[in-house]
């Protein structure tokens, strides 16, 4: 196999970038072991949250042999890890539409097979990009200065590629008894590339975002992107060597699919914007779904937000779902911060017959007052927003990848430079506002949509417009992609 660190799509390495790379992958082995010549078994087991749904089989590593066998002709695997929320909601949006077309979900996270040196290296680079999201909200100067320039034009470089192309030799072990002609989608690219370089014969890595960056290269895969614009900015890629002209990918490795939606909520887009206007109509407490990320910033948002909408939500103008996800003390933070929201609030708490009864419950019943929402399940955690989604009238969110979801949403202060362009492209498409930075401006939207009907109207009338377009479509194509990928 060609070194995917020195030449990266015809584009050639400086020496001290390459030297970089190698140091890169030297100073984690050192930290982390060398399992390269280990040969892991892998076995198939149900996912307590997911498999009834959407027929999801978790892929486990290191922990005996396997019993049920792998389905090499309907099989495909959804290669992924956790850092942050965000790339298991895609992971999801990718297995919906699988088990929609009638194929078999695998869940593979790299970051989940303990005793490995892949999981340890990506335990420790999401232990550092937590840390950092965290004291972004913290710190201006911090922001400023490190995260939005990181975030932004660090991971942009072909170098950046580099580094994390030789890191990822060390996570391909874990392949080592994965069937290597199953399709597999990576939504992170550390999976993409890992798969490649254990020989996995059918690639497709599934870009996030709306800001084309050299971190989700993953040469010798299809990349799918969900925007124009990005397409356009990955082809030449553009930036990822400053100023430089680059040779540009070629158009084979590069497909435009729409955004990565599940299949349940494009399925329902006219029938939940229906019903969001006849609630508006009706004059029903409007429902506004917040939800925090998986590296648990943005709470002070979150406070400035509720507290403005206590005396609606009194008056029965408001209904709040508040999603912490996997991080409790969140909602015990707010509870001591505002006054009376514990009296208004119900709990749904570790309990996930609860929460998808509730969901259930809520697209045919009246909703009032506060209800709070945490898991300890990271499945459990992230899922819960998808069911809620339906039922809310708006999404209040940072514009990471929950810019891209058929709903009405309110973006809030972004975590990081890249974000900002999920926004930008959502008020584009008319689904959702503009960037939100600042609580006034926070403030000022949620009256727009609490107080008159043209807003909702608006990003309703867009969305389903939007729908009939097949922008939503994506990620039904990308398992397309994938599936098509065994017969070329």
């Amino acid at each position: 196999m060609a070194d995917k660190s020195k030449i990266i799509f015809g584009n050639p390495m400086s020496a001290k970038d390459y030297k970089k790379a190698l140091q890169s992958k030297k100073k984690f082995l050192k930290k982390y072991g060398d399992d390269s010549k280990a040969a892991y078994a892998a076995k198939l087991v149900e996912n307590a949250t997911l498999t009834a749904p959407l027929g999801v089989m978790d892929i486990r590593v290191n922990e005996g042999t396997n019993e049920v066998p792998f389905d090499t002709e309907k099989g495909i695997i959804v290669g992924n890890i956790r850092m942050g929320f965000g790339h298991y909601r895609i992971s999801i949006a990718m297995a919906s539409a699988a088990h929609a077309l009638g194929y078999t979900p695998y869940w593979m996270d790299l970051n989940s097979y303990k005793g490995t040196t892949c999981t340890k290296v990506i335990g420790g680079q999401n232990d550092l990009y937590s840390l950092g999201s965290r004291l972004s909200q913290k710190s201006k100067l911090f922001n400023k200065f490190v995260w939005e320039p990181m975030n932004y034009e660090g991971f942009r470089q072909l170098s950046y590629n580099a580094a994390d192309q030789k890191n990822a030799e060390l996570m391909a072990p874990v392949f080592h008894s994965v069937p290597k002609d199953i399709p597999l989608i990576g939504t992170h690219v550390w999976p993409a590339q890992a798969a490649l370089h254990a020989g996995m014969k059918y690639v497709v890595n599934a870009i996030p975002d709306n800001w084309p960056m050299a971190l989700h290269l993953a040469e010798g895969a299809t990349h799918t992107i969900q925007t124009h614009q990005s397409y356009m900015g990955y082809r030449i890629l553009n930036g990822f060597k400053k100023k430089q002209v680059l040779k540009p990918m070629p158009a084979k490795d590069l497909v435009y699919t729409g955004h990565y939606i599940d299949h349940e909520l494009v399925a329902n887009i006219e029938k939940d914007c229906d019903a969001r206007m006849s609630r508006k109509k009706n004059g029903e407490p409007m429902r506004f779904l917040l939800t925090i990320g998986g590296a648990g910033a943005q709470r002070e948002l979150f406070a400035a937000v509720i507290k403005y909408l206590l005396p609606a939500v009194k008056e029965k103008k408001a209904a709040i779902y508040v999603n912490v996800g996997d991080y409790k003390a969140v909602w015990e933070e707010l509870t001591k911060e505002i006054s009376g929201l514990e009296a208004l609030s119900t709990t749904h708490f570790n309990d996930w017959d609860d929460t998808v009864s509730f969901s259930e419950n809520a697209l045919v019943a009246p909703v009032e007052g506060i209800h709070a929402f945490w898991h300890e399940n990271i499945f459990e955690a992230v899922y819960c927003t998808n069911l809620l989604m339906r039922s809310a009238d708006v999404l209040l969110t940072k514009p990471s990848e929950l810019a891209f979801y058929p709903i009405p949403k309110l973006f809030l202060k972004r975590i990081g430079g890249h974000e900002k362009w999920g926004a930008i492209h959502s008020a584009e498409m008319g689904d959702g506002t503009l960037e939100c930075e600042d609580i006034p401006h926070t403030l000022q939207m949620v009256s727009l949509f609490l107080n008159e009907e043209a807003t909702l109207k608006y990003m309703c009338d867009r969305i389903k417009a939007n729908k009939v377009a097949g922008l939503y479509d994506g990620a039904y194509e990308v398992v397309k992609l994938a599936m098509a990928k065994k017969s070329e």
